[in-house]
C-alpha cells in the first residue's frame, strides 16, 4: 500500500504590493500558492511565488511577465458594449471610448510591472479568454480578442501562448514566477452564473460609457 503523499506546509503569506492590499487572497492547498483571485475590471501584479486565479467568458486575460526580472501579473477585462452595429473595429475613432478601456486594462498592468523593474523588450504575453457565451449580436469576446491582438501588434509585443475563444468559459490559474498557466475548460452547466455576472458587467461598462463618473485618463 503506498504511503499517503504529503503536503508541504502552509507558508507564510507574501506582502500584497501597494494598491492590491484590496483584493481577495487565499492558500490554495492542491497548488500549495497564495493565490489572488481578480475580478472583471481588477488586475494584479506580484513579485512573489504566488498564483493569480479567474474565470473567463467573454472576458479576456492577458498574463504578462518578466523572467529575467522575476514580476509577473495578470488582468481580466471587457470593452463596453458597441451600440452602432457599424462600428466592428476597436481602431474605429468612434468607438474609442472601448480604445481606452481596453488600453488601460493593459498599460495599468505593464505599467505596474515596469515599475517594479521590468523591461518592455522582455515581456512575455499570454492570453486567454474571449469565449462567446453571451446572447447578443454583437460577439464580445472577439471584440475582446480583436483588441487585444491589435494592441499587442501595434505595440511590438510578441504572444508566447494562448487559449481564446470558442464557446465555454474558462478558470485561468497563472503562476508569474514560472510563467506557467493552468487552463481548465468549464461544463455548459456553469455558463449561465457566468454570463449572467458578464452581461451585468458589460451593462455597467455602458452605463458608464454614456456619461458615468469613471475617469479613465488624466
Amino acid at each position: 500500500m503506498a504511503a499517503p503523499v504529503e503536503r508541504s506546509a502552509k507558508s507564510a503569506q507574501p506582502p500584497a504590493l501597494r494598491g492590491f492590499e484590496h483584493l481577495q487572497r487565499f492558500w490554495e492547498p492542491d497548488t500549495e500558492r497564495w493565490t489572488t483571485k481578480i475580478l472583471p475590471g481588477e488586475y494584479y501584479v506580484t513579485c512573489h511565488d504566488e498564483a493569480i486565479t479567474t474565470v473567463l467568458g467573454s472576458c479576456v486575460s492577458a498574463c504578462i511577465r518578466d523572467p529575467a526580472r522575476g514580476v509577473g501579473g495578470m488582468n481580466h477585462f471587457m470593452l463596453p458594449a458597441d451600440t452602432a452595429p457599424t462600428r466592428n473595429h476597436w481602431l474605429d475613432p468612434a468607438v474609442g471610448l472601448a480604445t481606452r478601456y481596453g488600453s488601460y486594462a493593459m498599460e495599468s498592468l505593464i505599467n505596474d510591472l515596469m515599475k517594479l523593474g521590468a523591461a518592455r523588450n522582455r515581456l512575455e504575453f499570454k492570453l486567454f479568454g474571449g469565449g462567446r457565451i453571451l446572447t447578443s449580436m454583437t460577439d464580445v469576446g472577439a471584440r475582446n480578442i480583436d483588441f487585444v491582438h491589435s494592441f499587442i501588434q501595434i505595440e511590438g509585443y510578441k504572444i508566447a501562448a494562448q487559449d481564446v475563444g470558442g464557446m465555454q468559459p474558462r478558470k485561468i490559474v497563472y503562476f508569474p514566477a514560472a510563467g506557467r498557466v493552468k487552463v481548465r475548460r468549464l461544463r455548459a452547466i456553469e455558463n449561465r452564473s457566468i454570463a449572467d455576472r458578464e452581461q451585468i458587467y458589460l451593462e455597467s461598462l455602458g452605463r458608464q460609457a454614456d456619461g458615468g463618473e469613471v475617469e479613465l485618463f488624466d
